[in-house]
């Protein structure tokens, strides 16, 4: 028996895999496009398993994934394949239409076909877990209670629109064809392997080589951050006592504005690895031009979750973002190597620094 992941390769896939192989142990076959944030150095203590089985692909393959689930016959599949980033949604949507949307659905059919002719007992256990964001419910007030499963969609980026497409057809799918589908809707992951374009890696980056810590606007955006190793954990979860055509918000129960989170990475570097000139990281903080259609506050109820399933995260935000930050002063060569001339050109587009 095996598991079929899509987008392995990313942030949050990487994390699975290594977690599925340490904590569950059944084999992996794992489909990534590699595109820029897709990194084979995130999985490379995988290299002499013989568990897990990467391949170059992409989600919109149709024959691609044909071969795949006819070759292995997984008793799953997860679906993290997504472009996942709303500044470079708002500079190239195209690309995100593509794959979140036109590549879900190519991957709902391949996975219909597949499942259709499964002999019954395998039929009635198969799972199509979809992973998604609690961007697809928009924007939160302050006052506002934190997001629950049956808010109504309001997405208000391209990326988020995109996912909440993706959603809706996983929904379709079940509904219409009966597909024993599953998703989840996350917060602001963090933790090892994260791509340094999005807010926390960037800012141990830059702190680190002595750059400005870029802030978008006044930096009082609010966000629910969860360790990213506490999401894989609840995909298992939902993986193995989700009810079908069901959705599970994920939450870290954390919420932070940007610029609390910024002063507290810049206090835990103070303490790990000052700088040589005895000053705070903190006085690299540079407030830039905030982005088009920034949502203000987002939060996730993840009660349901607990109730339901008995999953709650095992990280605060204090100790999630220690282990995060002493991950990256560790891994140096790691971060090296992903921060390509195209990545440095990307940052310098974007906040202009």
């Amino acid at each position: 028996m095996a598991i079929l992941v899509t987008g392995g390769a990313g942030f949050i896939g990487c994390n699975f895999v290594i977690d599925w192989l340490e904590c569950i142990g059944e084999p992996v076959i794992n489909l990534d496009k590699l595109t820029y944030a897709g990194n084979l150095q995130s999985l490379s203590a995988l290299n002499s398993d013989n568990r897990h089985l990467f391949v170059n692909g992409d989600i919109g393959d149709s024959a691609l994934l044909k071969l795949l689930l006819s070759k292995y016959s997984p008793r799953a599949v997860i679906n993290f394949a997504a472009e996942s980033h709303v500044d470079r949604s708002i500079h190239a949507p195209s690309e995100f239409i593509q794959t979140n949307v036109l590549g879900t659905f190519t991957l709902l059919e391949a996975i219909r076909g597949y499942w259709s002719e499964l002999p019954e007992d395998e039929r009635r256990l198969f799972r199509f877990l979809h992973v998604s964001t609690d961007e697809v419910y928009g924007s939160l007030l302050p006052g506002d209670p934190p997001f629950t499963e049956t808010n109504a969609y309001e997405p208000n980026s391209p990326y988020s629109a995109s996912k909440a497409a993706s959603d809706h057809l996983v929904r379709a799918w079940h509904h219409t064809y009966g597909l024993p589908v599953l998703t989840t809707n996350c917060s602001n992951n963090y933790g090892p392997y994260h791509f340094p374009e999005k807010l926390i890696p960037l800012v141990i980056l830059n702190a680190l080589a002595g750059k400005p810590l870029p802030i978008y606007g006044d930096g009082q955006q609010v966000r629910d951050w969860l360790y990213v190793k506490d999401h894989c954990s609840a995909i298992r979860r939902v993986l193995e006592a989700g009810a079908l055509g069901e959705t599970y918000n994920v939450g870290g129960w954390n919420e932070k504005t940007n610029l609390e989170v910024v002063h507290t990475i810049c206090a835990i570097l103070d303490e790990l690895q000052p700088r040589t000139d005895g000053e705070s990281y903190a006085g690299q903080i540079t407030f830039v031009q905030d982005r088009p259609g920034h949502d203000r506050r987002y939060a996730i109820d993840a009660r349901k979750l607990e109730r339901e399933l008995g999953w709650k995260p095992a990280e605060t935000f204090e100790t999630g973002i220690r282990k995060t930050v002493q991950w990256y002063l560790d891994n140096q060569g790691w971060v090296h190597n992903v921060s390509s001339g195209n990545y440095r050109e990307w940052v310098n587009q974007q906040y202009g620094i």
